[in-house]
């Protein structure tokens, strides 16, 4: 039987970003990760990982749990360390996103 563990290994995310999508998409872990990983194959998809990542920080904030916005933004950091594709680029007159 392959385990959770397993699946974010083959994956190649991190337990907290596989648990940052299953917050914003609301889905059992397992099933954040394949569509991760899916995501990984897009030619955007990183940039909509960022995306949820991003929206849970903002939930996260809005509902005053701040504890988990730095887990978050921890989660969000890490995430675009290891997928630079995913950083927003700069446009001028528009800022970053």
């Amino acid at each position: 039987m392959i385990t959770f563990e397993d699946c974010v290994a083959l994956c190649g995310f991190s337990d907290e970003e596989i648990r940052a999508i299953a917050e914003h998409e609301h889905v059992p872990d397992i099933v954040a990760a394949a569509l991760a990983n899916t995501l990984l194959q897009q030619k955007h998809g990183a940039e909509v990982i960022r995306h949820m990542i991003v929206e849970d920080v903002k939930a996260a904030h809005d509902r005053g749990d701040y504890k988990h916005v730095h887990e978050l933004l921890a989660c969000l950091k890490h995430f675009l360390d290891q997928h630079p594709e995913a950083v927003p680029a700069y446009r001028p007159g528009k800022g970053k996103e």
